[in-house]
């Protein structure tokens, strides 16, 4: 994961530093956009959607059960944008929007034979998010400002599998509540273009409550507790 988020941050800055370097150098773009008191656009954004987990301190009891890891998967956002200017530097965000996402839980399986066997369990999602957040921007350079975000978010499973009931008696689900909480803070970069405002972000959102749904099955009954946790990169045009 660290690995990840590097190359996240050095993609971030190589399209900053790409455009700013390809920049027009006479008049400014948009010189009256900022003095707007409302103003709304789009956001399309990918994500990769993990879990903070807790698993019980001894699995020993769990005979063949070895370990439990999580996997990060890929998805996308959409989004649309509305922003509130509160000062010449602070901005009110709410940016509505659908999150694709998926999750991994793997069990580490040992059987009599000493083969090791691996037990996905894959959390499917699809996220109707409502963010409340507050933009801080630096002062303009140009055509370019920098800035960083922070905020709340409330976000509703559509597809959740919380109720479902399996098809086949020995298919087991991990489930999880519909409805999440998360912290979010982020950066990011305005660049003003001719026409609108194109902006590249980097946000990180952590979970707040434990949405794991507890069941009588080794999958539910070894883990404490499950909470979010998001790495997301988005492109917005307003």
């Amino acid at each position: 994961m660290r690995k990840k988020l590097i190359t996240i941050i050095l993609l971030l800055l190589g399209i900053s530093i790409s455009l700013q370097a390809q920049r027009n150098l006479g008049l400014p773009n948009l010189l009256k956009y900022d003095k707007q008191r409302f103003h709304f656009g789009f956001m399309i954004g990918y994500n990769q959607y993990d879990f903070t987990m807790k698993t019980k301190g001894n699995l020993n009891e769990y005979d063949s059960l070895m370990r439990i890891y999580t996997s990060s998967l890929s998805g996308f956002n959409l989004g649309i944008v509305a922003n509130l200017r509160l000062g010449e530097y602070f901005d009110l965000r709410f940016i509505p929007g659908l999150t694709f996402a998926d999750r991994m839980l793997n069990y580490s399986i040992k059987y009599n034979n000493n083969q090791e066997f691996i037990s996905y369990k894959n959390v499917e999602s699809v996220f109707l998010d409502f963010p409340l957040l507050v933009k801080f921007k630096s002062s303009r350079m140009h055509n370019v400002r920098a800035y960083v975000v922070g905020g709340v978010q409330y976000s509703r499973d559509l597809i959740s599998n919380a109720k479902k009931q399996a098809a086949n008696p020995r298919e087991i689900y991990v489930k999880v509540y519909p409805d999440d909480f998360q912290f979010q803070t982020g950066m990011g970069f305005d660049f003003y273009l001719t026409y609108f405002k194109f902006s590249t972000e980097l946000k990180m959102s952590f979970g707040v409550p434990n949405i794991l749904v507890p069941e009588p099955h080794i999958y539910s009954t070894s883990v404490t507790g499950l909470k979010t946790k998001v790495i997301q990169i988005s492109f917005l045009f307003e």
